[in-house]
Formats: C-alpha cells, sequence, structure tokens
C-alpha cells in the first residue's frame, strides 16, 4: 500500500484533511513538530509529504529523502517568502495562484507542480478555508499523476514575514485601506488588527466596507 503524508497546524487545514481524507486508511495526518523525525518517516515510506501549512523548517534530511510538497499562496517566483496573505492585499492585489511547489532548502525556489487561480475576495479566514479545500483538490492530482515539477521561471520578487507589531492599525490611511488591513488579519491563530488606547488595546474584526466609504467592523476592548 502507498502512504502518504499530510503536515499541518492550521485549523482549517486539519477540518479539510478529515473531510476530505477520513476514508482512506493509506492517509495520516501530522500536527506536531516532534512526529515528523526520520524514525517515524522511515517505517511509512511515504510517496508523497504534503505541507499545506507548517511553521517549522523541514530537516535538510527530510527533503533530500522524501519528495515534500508544500503550497504557497503567490505566482512563484513573485511572491516567495513569510506572509503571503498579507503581503498581496497590502499591495493590492484581488488574486493570486496556489502554488503546489517541491520543498527544497531555499524558501519557496523549488521546482513547481502546479498552479491554480485564487481569489483573495474577503477576510483571510474566508480565504484560508478556501485554500484547504483547494489544496486537496490538488493532493488529488499530484497523486494520481505524480507529474514532474518544473523550475520556477521569472524574477523573485522576496516577501518579509510581518510581525504582530505590524497589525497595529495604521494612523493615516483610507476606508479601502483600513478594511483590507482588518480583513487580512481576521483568521483564527492570526494577531488581529488593533489600535491603543491608553491602557487599553482595541482589536477588529468582521469589517466590511460600504459603498459610502465607511468601515464597519466588531470590536473588542480589553486593558492589557
Amino acid at each position: 500500500m502507498t502512504n502518504y503524508i499530510v503536515a499541518t497546524i492550521k485549523p482549517w487545514n486539519i477540518a479539510a484533511f478529515k473531510k476530505h481524507k477520513g476514508r482512506a486508511k493509506n492517509w495520516r495526518l501530522i500536527m506536531d513538530k516532534k512526529d515528523l523525525n526520520l524514525e517515524t518517516l522511515r517505517k511509512l515510506r511515504p510517496r508523497y509529504i504534503f505541507f499545506p501549512h507548517w511553521s517549522w523548517i523541514v530537516p535538510e534530511e527530510i527533503l533530500n529523502e522524501f519528495e515534500c510538497v508544500c503550497f504557497h499562496m503567490t505566482d512563484v517566483p513573485y511572491g516567495r517568502g513569510g506572509s503571503p496573505l498579507q503581503n498581496l492585499i497590502a499591495r493590492g492585489h484581488k488574486g493570486t495562484k496556489l502554488t503546489a511547489l517541491r520543498m527544497e532548502k531555499g524558501l519557496d525556489t523549488g521546482p513547481v507542480y502546479m498552479k491554480k487561480p485564487l481569489s483573495l475576495k474577503g477576510d483571510a479566514q474566508d480565504i484560508f478555508e478556501r485554500i484547504g479545500a483547494m489544496v486537496y483538490d490538488m493532493m488529488d492530482v499530484i497523486v494520481a499523476k505524480e507529474p514532474m515539477p518544473m523550475p520556477q521561471r521569472g524574477k523573485a520578487v522576496i516577501f518579509k514575514r510581518r510581525t504582530p507589531k505590524m497589525s497595529q492599525l495604521p494612523k493615516k490611511a483610507e476606508a479601502e485601506k483600513i478594511y483590507d488591513h482588518i480583513r487580512m488579519l481576521d483568521a483564527e491563530t492570526y494577531p488581529h488588527a488593533f489600535i491603543w488606547h491608553g491602557d487599553f488595546i482595541l482589536t477588529f474584526r468582521d469589517a466590511k466596507l460600504g459603498k459610502d466609504g465607511v468601515v464597519k467592523a466588531s470590536v473588542e476592548i480589553k486593558k492589557a
């Protein structure tokens, strides 16, 4: 029996795995860094290890011994690097490509299996859940056809990983930029948009941009 592994930590990807692959006994879900080790992997001998969302550097010995596939939400080589969703929206993009690529030592530099159009409409949670469904469809294609990944072409543009401090709302911005800033951070496990008011921190979610240019959002106020 050919085995496959999905390594992910985000709740939307875990939910999609259980929905999409719950019936398949030869698929295993890894959600903890300590479980991704050579001893375990050599016992399972997976054909592919898929990484829909993983927050740690995968050891080079694993990359060299197994075919590891990650999913990056830019049209690489444009947008290699961290925080792709936030960097795309901050740059004004309305759509992008979800790219399946073979992992190698360089960050997002590996050859590409396939790309699929991806809308950036909605808040971050909407987009991540959309991706959660798409990646399993892409996995199915890779498993069925075993395509040869092709080298990336074009000029590389590198995105820098955002820090929690950068979630603070800008003091001067147009309404659409305020709306984008709130929605691009509105997902589980992400640091939401915020402002300080004295000793209190105000965090914002559920943003809506009206035709009149007014932004409405829910706010949580707590003492820091």
